[in-house]
């Protein structure tokens, strides 16, 4: 996924030279047939360059192929820490690729302005696929859901076993799960909680990996509805029990210094931790545990509960999906694509090969495990994430604040009321 700096600034600046990106057209010679037009779309994501999505790819390609031979799709795999810095450069200059990849929530609504409403192209799978609401802005849809994303609570039942605890029956409060991890210490030595937090993404995990089980279902829904009370003492106490975790040692060590991206997954599955949260797209979830977690060893809890009338569920959106730039020549063609890169076919490939949960409901997991089984049967009680629900900006500073809450060098009230000013400015 990564590659090296100067080969994306080159790409960037390449761009703007060649033009490339655009639904560019130009003739075919005479052939004796009637003239074929030669076309071109440009796909920009940080996907397609992973050997567990070449599969994935493949398929769209052909599906896309199938309609129209000839338009040639060139994927441009952009390294994720860059990502949407190399992709403001493209919409400022309104220069790019014609199809973009996008994380569900605010990272494509603070963008929308620069992508086609795909709601006339999309329609006839508007019942097929699922997590529609990350994509969308003022009733309006921006992208097609690929994966649907969310933050189980895994936990590894190997240790259980070993602590003397059922594993078939994990904590259901806060207070139950403190004493469970005092088991699990005394007789493994494992934390509590795995916790990568060095890029500030680790309190948007615990945000919405917890805060079901937190807040009430009136104040979780009014959260998502935009309707968020920051003085509310259930809202402070997802920050209270983020800085009570760190002071009671139930993280390991290091959480500001360890990547969530991948390293804090092998501190969970090489058995240092007894939790995770953790992922139900691609990456950081079930499949990438069981290269040393058996499957049966895996398992996944609700939210524990903190506040009475808290009612937990899963927090889940639309992970990630393709939208079209306003900017493509063709945006019916721009838009056929973004059909085939969530077609069942192209979507079944992707799970079976890198374990995501595609947003296609009509793909069949029963052989995945229990996990799986887990987190599929909790989808259709599920709410959105907490935290997809905040802007991009709110994101950048609550990861920032996070840290220091970890180290000490920030109080709970102070974060509180920045991130509260922060959202009330949008």
């Amino acid at each position: 996924m990564r590659q090296q700096r100067w080969w994306a600034v080159l790409m960037v600046a390449g761009l703007a030279v060649t033009g490339c990106g655009s639904a560019a057209r130009t003739e075919s010679p005479s052939s004796g047939k009637a003239s074929q037009e030669q076309r071109k779309l440009v796909v920009w994501d940080w996907k397609s360059g992973e050997p567990a999505a070449a599969t994935y790819i493949e398929k769209a390609k052909a599906d896309f192929a199938g309609r129209h031979p000839g338009v040639t799709v060139e994927f441009v795999a952009q390294p994720f820490d860059q990502y949407y810095t190399l992709l403001g450069t493209a919409i400022q200059s309104g220069k790019g690729p014609d199809v973009m990849l996008f994380n569900g929530g605010g990272q494509i609504r603070d963008r929308a302005d620069a992508l086609l409403p795909l709601d006339q192209y999309v329609a006839a799978d508007k019942s097929r696929l699922a997590g529609w609401d990350a994509f969308s802005k003022d009733g309006k849809i921006y992208a097609a859901p690929v994966t649907l994303q969310g933050h189980p609570i895994y936990y590894n039942k190997a240790l259980y076993e070993k602590a003397g605890l059922d594993p078939a029956k994990p904590p259901a409060t806060w207070d139950e799960l403190l004493e469970s991890c005092a088991a699990i210490k005394k007789a493994t030595g494992a934390t509590c909680f795995a916790l990568g937090n060095k890029e500030g993404a680790g309190i948007q995990f615990w945000m919405s990996g917890l805060g079901s089980g937190i807040l009430t279902p009136q104040e979780y829904d009014d959260w998502i509805a935009g309707k968020r009370d920051w003085s509310s003492p259930h809202v402070r106490r997802i920050f209270e029990l983020w800085k009570e975790a760190q002071d009671k040692g139930l993280n390991n060590e290091g959480a500001n210094s360890t990547a969530m991206f991948t390293d804090i997954f092998r501190v969970f599955e090489t058995g240092k931790a007894a939790h995770i949260i953790g992922l139900m797209s691609d990456v950081g979830h079930w499949k990438d545990f069981g290269e040393f977690l058996p499957p049966d060893k895996i398992g996944v809890m609700q939210a524990p509960v903190d506040s009475e009338g808290a009612t937990p569920s899963l927090p889940y959106d639309g992970g990630i999906g393709y939208g079209v730039a306003k900017w493509t020549k063709d945006p019916e063609l721009a838009a056929d694509l973004v059909r085939s890169l969530t077609s069942t076919g192209a979507l079944t490939a992707f799970y079976a090969k890198a374990g995501a949960i595609a947003s296609d409901t009509t793909i069949d997991v029963s052989q995945a495990g229990p996990a799986v089984a887990t987190i599929v049967q909790q989808i259709k009680a599920g709410k959105p994430a907490l935290h997809v629900a905040l802007s991009s900006k709110t994101l950048d500073l609550m990861g920032r604040l996070s840290q220091q809450l970890l180290s000490g060098s920030a109080t709970v009230d102070e974060v509180v009321e920045q991130l509260a000013a922060s959202d009330r400015a949008g």
